[in-house]
């Protein structure tokens, strides 16, 4: 069995059904894409609210909800990011990851195995495109908490606006995770829209 990690989620997979898409397969509320799932088709076996240091942006242009993508800047200062953390499998996580770079879940992908061994410095650019650089921001419970987001940070490309379907997920996720309601939710998202 492949060790235990957290995600840390910050974006719309902060949704469980949204991340139900990715484990178990299926196409998510809003989305205009439908996902293969996992190797290992389960749910997390647990999850947590974390906050993260560092800054949500969107950019870019999202190809499963149009509108802009979410991204985290670990390196940004003076701000913070709500997260949502999963207990799952490196497989697992490995599976997500190459669901979000537009890839099929395979054995002997690379992520698992770079999971398994550790983040060299914390980072690891797997390619350039979105949510192909892996960072991990802490530890909870003995095991590594990750996330992925692009190479750039906050500064480096024009910020774009999130679709609603997206904005949606995201305040259904922040509802979730942390018990926000509504208006609330949709008050962070929009401060982090800019």
């Amino acid at each position: 069995m492949s060790p235990e990690v957290w995600y840390v989620s910050y974006g719309s997979n902060m949704c469980r059904d949204r991340l139900g898409a990715y484990l178990l397969g299926g196409q998510p509320v809003g989305a205009r894409q439908t996902y293969a799932g996992a190797r290992t088709p389960s749910m997390p076996t647990a999850d947590a609210a974390v906050d993260l240091p560092g800054r949500l942006y969107f950019a870019g242009e999202s190809s499963t909800w149009t509108g802009g993508v979410a991204f985290y800047d670990h390196d940004a200062t003076g701000s913070w990011t709500a997260a949502r953390a999963y207990r799952i499998t490196a497989e697992q996580f490995a599976d997500v990851a190459a669901q979000e770079m537009d890839r099929l879940p395979a054995p002997g992908d690379p992520i698992e195995r770079l999971v398994i061994d550790g983040l060299e410095n914390g980072r690891h650019e797997a390619g350039p495109g979105h949510y192909e650089t892996l960072i991990e921001v802490g530890r909870r419970d003995g095991l590594p908490m990750l996330t992925f987001t692009a190479p750039h940070g906050f500064d480096a490309v024009p910020h774009t606006q999130p679709a609603p379907a997206y904005v949606a997920m995201l305040v259904r996720g922040l509802h979730e995770a942390r018990g926000w309601d509504r208006a609330r939710a949709e008050a962070y998202v929009r401060e982090r829209c800019g």
